[in-house]
């Protein structure tokens, strides 16, 4: 089969990227602003020595860039790539769409799809594919606000999702989305995503049933990689993280470089099930990321109270909160026996289902199907001002595309971009042959 090519904007620490790779594509290059995040991108996608590694243009530095930046200095060059990238991959920022934070219509970050659609003008690929929270399909409502000349404006307001597809269809493109629960793919995590995929308008033409071909072709690649892998239908947060429990273990202080040494880890002495044996495969070395949270004896003792009394895989309610004199607003008891609930950038949202802590970024990666090989790069977590600047290792992993969606999606790509060109192909012998290309009646 043809090794089609991938870029991937937006990158984050590379979840997507190592998705599309594992399906067989090859990455071209990647763009990602956050320094912490790159460096776990660069560290794992470009520095170590595997079939892996991006093919990466020589004029363009493997840095930490920004997007607005990047096109401006070097969009003569990308136009230079037409026709050597196949899929232009992306995650813009969706923290002014999610609905787990402040919806906002006017997070600068909600326009860098605006960009997006810049390089897919400039690339001009085959295929596009996006990822982003079910929320970017809804309109934001402005409250408070009435336009007497025309109190039904709201509702004729476009989501930026509908922006979205007004511009794709402008630069040539047809496009389909639709909302994909991770855990159906062999993630241990229900975590509901907007997938959007667009074809170039020319290639659509010989696809069966046109671009809704391509979710078809995605409900194959599940349930071939479920079969591949060896995964069952669900795959529970325990059987994700029971290797990694702590109980019986003996803590030392972490092995982490970047750490303080006051941290401590668990001893880790191996997988348990199928699926830890899947992540923990090509494994060497100590664990990456498995510091441990220092909780204070009154806040283990909480946790224990709620890991005994509350209802699990649920958020707290509000009574419950107050019982237990909360002020977070999010967070969940983890339940052993099913997918763990959405892991997000803030550590403190999910609590362990059975020890009084919160989870490691390890646990956090398992739960988003990253393998135990892919280590993250830069601090560990941060707060105040710097939530919005910064992107350390929690953020990268509760930011990241789930590595198995992402390779179900190449692997759907890939059997799309193959049945445009076998169609391709045969149109062209049928034209040299001499026979009428199209058969009537």
């Amino acid at each position: 089969m043809t090794k089609f090519t991938f870029a991937d904007l937006f990158s984050g620490c590379g979840g997507l990227s190592l998705g599309l790779t594992l399906a067989g594509l090859k990455g071209r290059f990647a763009i990602e602003r956050d320094e912490m995040a790159f460096r776990t991108f660069a560290s794992n996608m470009l520095e170590r020595k595997t079939a892996r590694r991006f093919e990466w243009p020589r004029w363009l530095e493997q840095k930490a860039w920004d997007i607005e930046e990047l096109l401006n200095l070097h969009l003569a060059d990308f136009r230079a790539l037409r026709g050597q990238i196949d899929i232009l991959a992306g995650g813009p920022p969706c923290q002014g769409f999610s609905f787990a934070g402040r919806r906002n219509e006017d997070d600068p970050r909600n326009l860098l799809f605006k960009k997006y659609v810049e390089m897919v003008q400039a690339l001009q690929p085959q295929a596009i594919v996006i990822e982003n929270v079910p929320g970017m399909r809804v309109v934001h409502a402005r409250r408070n606000v009435v336009d007497l000349q025309n109190p039904n404006r709201e509702s004729q307001k476009l989501s930026f999702y509908d922006k979205l597809v007004e511009s794709l269809s402008e630069a040539g493109y047809a496009v389909d989305a639709k909302l994909l629960d991770s855990s159906a793919y062999g993630v241990p995590q229900k975590r509901s995503r907007l997938i959007v995929i667009g074809v170039r308008k020319d290639l659509c033409e010989w696809l069966d049933g046109g671009i809704s071909r391509v979710f078809r072709l995605l409900e194959s690649a599940r349930v071939g990689q479920l079969k591949e892998l060896g995964l069952p239908e669900v795959v529970t947060a325990a059987d994700a993280l029971s290797d990694l429990e702590i109980t019986g273990r003996t803590l030392r202080p972490t092995t982490d470089p970047e750490c303080p040494k006051r941290y401590l880890e668990a001893s880790y002495d191996g997988p348990a099930t199928p699926y830890q044996e899947l992540m923990n495969f090509g494994h060497e070395g100590p664990m990456d990321s498995m510091r441990l949270a220092r909780h204070r004896d009154d806040v283990r003792e909480r946790f224990g109270k709620i890991l005994a009394e509350c209802r699990r895989g649920v958020r707290m309610n509000d009574a419950s909160r107050k019982t237990y004199n909360l002020k977070k607003h999010r967070i969940f008891p983890m339940a052993g026996d099913d997918p763990a609930p959405t892991v997000t950038t803030l550590p403190d949202d999910i609590l362990h289902y059975s020890e009084p802590r919160i989870l490691t970024v390890r646990e956090y990666a398992r739960l988003q199907s990253f393998p135990d090989w892919f280590h993250f790069k830069g601090k560990y977590t941060t707060g105040g001002k710097l939530r919005t600047k910064e992107c350390p290792r929690y953020t990268q992993v509760g930011n990241a595309v789930p590595p198995l969606l992402a390779r179900a999606i190449g692997k759907a790509l890939q059997s799309m971009l193959a049945e445009v060109s076998a169609a391709n192909d045969r149109f062209d012998r049928t034209s040299l042959s001499g026979e009428p290309a199209l058969a009537v009646g």
